[in-house]
């Protein structure tokens, strides 16, 4: 029971992903960032402290991709943050209820609680915000959406929820690994910088690897391609409904 969860989150964004859009703009003003400037960031931990790099890009445009992205992690992380910390909530709750039957009535209240706490926000997600929640949710839990629902449904139900979230260009097996994959990198990136700025709450990853690490050997280098594509590919679809239309 403890993994609904994860099923009112993944199948929520998946049901609204089929009616959303990619609606998104890019940052005009970019100077006023301090990761731009000269020097070093500075995270200061309470067992000590860690040095962050300052970002490297490969042009002033690639900022405005990079801010962008910033945003849709800025606002996927406080849910799977929220994910974790009501699912240790509660498995600490139901371990200290030895009712069969208040268990299953504490769960019922907890599910109606997701559904109204997550459900109408998920509803206003992008597919980008939503593929870099699985992603956070796996950050934060430390297993996949997919692995989740298999152990409460089946292998079965697991298998056709993937296949419903693959239409959408989405995969609910996505894995969380900053260390290998690029996306994976620059989400772990902000969340390191919004710590240190105190612009989100921190909040330990389940999963093990070691970002200061990971960014000497990436050599700080922002890599957003990739949206840069995704963005061309937009507008070329804005250009030719428009003709189409005159």
């Amino acid at each position: 029971m403890k993994n609904l969860l994860y099923i009112y989150i993944v199948l929520n964004c998946l049901i609204s992903f089929a009616q959303v859009k990619e609606k998104d703009s890019l940052p005009d003003n970019i100077d006023e960032y301090v990761f731009v400037k000269p020097g070093d960031s500075l995270t200061v931990e309470f067992k000590g402290f860690e040095l962050l790099p300052k970002p490297k890009f490969k042009s002033r445009n690639d900022i405005r991709y990079y801010l962008w992205f910033r945003r849709k992690v800025f606002k996927a992380y406080p849910y799977a943050q929220l994910a974790s910390t009501r699912l240790d909530s509660l498995n600490a709750r139901l371990k200290r209820i030895e009712s069969k039957r208040r268990r299953k009535k504490y769960t019922r209240q907890i599910q109606k609680y997701i559904e109204g706490e997550f459900t109408d926000q998920i509803k206003k997600m992008t597919k980008t915000e939503g593929r870099i929640l699985i992603k956070l949710i796996h950050r934060q839990t430390g297993k996949t959406a997919f692995n989740n629902i298999r152990e409460l449904r089946s292998g079965w139900k697991a298998f056709w929820y993937n296949t419903t979230a693959n239409v959408f260009k989405l995969s609910l097996k996505s894995e969380y690994h900053p260390e290998t994959e690029n996306e994976d990198f620059l989400i772990e990136d902000v969340l390191q910088r919004a710590f240190q700025d105190d612009k989100l709450k921190r909040q330990p990853s389940k999963l093990q690897f070691d970002f200061s690490k990971i960014i000497i050997e990436r050599k700080a280098e922002v890599d957003v391609d990739v949206y840069k594509k995704m963005f061309a590919k937009i507008r070329k679809k804005k250009k030719n409904k428009k003709r189409k239309s005159n």
